[in-house]
């Protein structure tokens, strides 16, 4: 099994159509181990999807996904996705068990931990997120903002290499979103390898090493946060962000 050291993570020429319609157009993405890549870009750009293919939640047409300069395709996805934890826009929570047991559930079925490990397991994650004090309540008694906390504990205590967040915070309400945007960016400075697909271009111009703008299916333009807000180079770019910030 491997450990949880954060491990860089390379797309090459990603491709995915869904029937006729590209939606993916030959996508290079480079994430050094223990950085964070901030992908940005319209609606329907095929930003969360790429986030699903490189996680093999699709498969792509084309292309190769290489971890720690590995390719990974040929691995099967269950293993891979315990190296890739996901926090997705929705919170995805069991709604009949705890919220400890909703962190715990992965360790205990997918490595074996026992029971009183996992525990100890599930309660520091929660720890982490500053939610120790409602392991035992039901996630429907939470705020979205505390759901989406305990989504990220649960990923975390699978130790995953590499993380992606898929719009974590755009269901919550926006005094919730500060807290959320805090807690990606200590991972990030804990060294953790992040992927984010955000439309939170303060946290994009922060917290990020890289900044990716997709548009059509394909990487526009990447590069530091200085260059992408600063310094666009293309049309396209300069549009977006004229029309966000």
């Amino acid at each position: 099994m491997p450990g949880s050291e954060p491990v860089s993570l390379t797309a090459k020429g990603i491709k995915l159509s869904f029937g006729p319609n590209a939606v993916l157009r030959g996508v290079d993405l480079d994430v050094p181990a223990g950085t964070t890549t901030a992908i940005i870009g319209p609606s329907g750009s095929g930003k969360s999807t790429l986030l699903r293919t490189l996680n093999r939640l699709y498969e792509p047409d084309d292309g190769d996904i290489l971890l720690d300069g590995r390719s990974v395709l040929a691995d099967n996805p269950d293993q891979l996705r315990q190296r890739i934890g996901m926090v997705f826009q929705q919170f995805n929570l069991f709604p009949h068990r705890s919220v400890l047991d909703n962190v715990t559930l992965g360790p205990r079925k997918l490595k074996g931990l026992d029971a009183d490990a996992a525990r100890e397991l599930g309660l520091a994650q929660l720890d982490r997120v500053g939610l120790r004090h409602k392991a035992d309540v039901r996630p429907a008694t939470l705020s979205g903002g505390q759901q989406q906390r305990v989504a990220i504990a649960r990923a975390l205590a699978m130790a995953p290499q590499v993380m992606f967040f898929d719009e974590a915070t755009s269901a919550l309400d926006p005094e919730l979103v500060k807290g959320i945007l805090a807690l990606m960016a200590d991972l990030a400075s804990d060294g953790m390898t992040i992927v984010a697909v955000t439309h939170e271009m303060g946290f994009a111009r922060s917290t990020a090493d890289t900044v990716v703008f997709m548009d059509h299916g394909a990487v526009v333009e990447s590069g530091s946060p200085e260059h992408i807000f600063d310094a666009a180079e293309t049309d396209r770019l300069r549009r977006f962000l004229s029309q966000v910030l």
